[in-house]
């Protein structure tokens, strides 16, 4: 099934305070155009000044991620990235007048609600997923935290942390597919430790930080001094009962909301690769910085795998819109010339055939016998004849023409075909048909690797009268 990709229906405001920096800010989210994209925009600074939510501009990982890009800064970002991505968007523009995205209360709850009440907007635009073909792994052996992707049909996130803590424990979060981002991870909120709260101090972190939007552990009662430098620096009376083990004993949103907020960072962490990916991640012990270096493992692995951006996920099993039966009364082409078994699917301007390879084609019996391989020019000539019948199907009488192929250009065999493939070949009307001419990008696939392409040029036109 085609998925479309997603925008707002209207911009959305929010104000608050940066988490770190301290700074008020007033951030904007704005619908985008289709391949926009997701973007940060400075109004503060003089344009142009857009810069790509892309892992290649993280510069810090300190309790957040921070992107830069020429005098563009933008800090603690993952909260609203988790949210675009957990709402199924594709093209935002954030436009912030500050250096820093709202904390909000520490999770991407504020976000969602603002996105689910402006609506979403779905784009004329096919969304592309990656679709990974092998297991990508990271271990960090000084922080024991390990990230891994594996093939999957959709997008999932599972974490596990272990902070050799009495009060955390070890926990586990688990969402099997983005619908479940809203209820189950969105409300999460950013936590930390007690014994950190001076260290971050000391950092020139968490200005802006409070028990309004943030959870502080603790595995012991605090000491009446250490009570006024918290209240000092929360700028409010603090307490805590060991029992709970949380300042000001707020209450936990669930009983794993250390590990679910870990997931939506991850999740808004691997926003910056990019692109959608069809993966299992499986995050241990995941922090910012472990998130980055991953997020930057995937995009080095999906550039270099850039064939299979574009590649049709296609089940050569399902029910076809044309068999063997139809095309015989549509192409003129008959056996052994007929090359393409049944027709998968067929749009306005693009077209899915399939052609099932066997040892018993009679080319086999001559081209190559003893390393049986389908000969390059057939394999174009199968593309060509499903091509055909996507340039029939522009016409209202299909039956009464025929097509015939002027131009072949910049063909390319990247893959042998032997028995037993299933060649998969997909075509697409690159400009409007004029004057009967049609112009088409072709690729045929054998399972996730291009085995032909070319561009063709047909003409179709009406059988002469016999």
């Amino acid at each position: 099934m085609i998925e479309y990709q997603k925008t707002l229906q209207g911009p959305i405001e929010l104000d608050g305070v940066g988490l770190h920096t301290g700074v008020q800010v007033k951030m904007i989210l704005e619908p985008a155009p289709a391949n926009f994209g997701i973007r940060f925009k400075r109004r503060d600074l003089e344009a142009p000044n857009e810069m790509k939510a892309d892992v290649g501009y993280v510069v810090s990982t300190d309790r957040g991620t921070s992107l830069q890009y020429k005098e563009v800064v933008v800090h603690t970002v993952e909260h609203v990235l988790a949210a675009i991505t957990g709402c199924d968007l594709d093209n935002v523009l954030i436009s912030l007048d500050n250096q820093e995205v709202p904390i909000m209360d520490g999770s991407a709850m504020a976000f969602v609600e603002a996105i689910n009440k402006v609506g979403i907007a779905v784009q004329k635009e096919e969304r592309m997923y990656f679709p990974l073909n092998e297991v990508i792994r990271l271990y960090d052996e000084e922080k024991q935290a390990e990230l891994v992707a594996i093939p999957s049909d959709c997008f999932q996130v599972s974490t596990a942390i272990d902070f050799d803590s009495a009060i955390l424990g070890t926990q586990h979060a688990d969402m099997h597919h983005i619908s479940e981002f809203e209820k189950e991870f969105a409300p999460a909120r950013t936590f930390c430790f007690l014994h950190e709260v001076q260290a971050l101090v000391d950092n020139n972190l968490i200005k802006g930080g409070s028990l309004d939007n943030a959870i502080v552990f603790s595995d012991r009662p605090l000491l009446e001094e250490e009570k006024k430098k918290l209240s000092s620096i929360f700028t409010s009376e603090v307490d805590i009962e060991v029992e709970k083990g949380i300042l000001n004993n707020v209450e936990l949103r669930y009983s794993n909301e250390p590990a679910r907020h870990k997931l939506l960072d991850v999740v808004g962490d691997l926003t910056l690769i990019g692109m959608k990916v069809r993966a299992k991640f499986f995050a241990t012990r995941p922090g910012h910085s472990t998130n980055f270096r991953f997020a930057k493992l995937m995009r080095d692995h999906i550039k270099k795998q850039k064939h299979l951006l574009n590649m049709p996920q296609i089940d050569i099993q399902a029910e076809s819109v044309m068999d063997i039966r139809e095309i015989e009364r549509t192409l003129p082409h008959r056996y052994p010339f007929l090359l393409v078994d049944k027709i998968l699917r067929i749009e306005e301007n693009e077209i899915f055939g399939l052609k099932m390879v066997t040892y018993n084609e009679p080319f086999f019996q001559g081209h190559f016998p003893q390393n049986p391989v389908m000969p390059g020019v057939l394999q174009l000539e199968a593309m060509a004849q499903t091509g055909g019948l996507l340039v029939l199907s522009t016409v209202p009488d299909p039956e009464n023409y025929v097509t015939y192929f002027l131009k072949i250009d910049k063909a390319k065999f990247r893959n042998v075909v032997r028995p037993g493939d299933a060649l998969v070949f997909h075509l697409k009307i690159t400009s409007p048909v004029r004057r009967g001419i049609c112009e088409m990008r072709g690729v045929a696939y054998v399972g996730n690797k291009i085995a032909a392409e070319a561009e063709l040029t047909a003409q179709v036109v009406r059988k002469p009268e016999s």
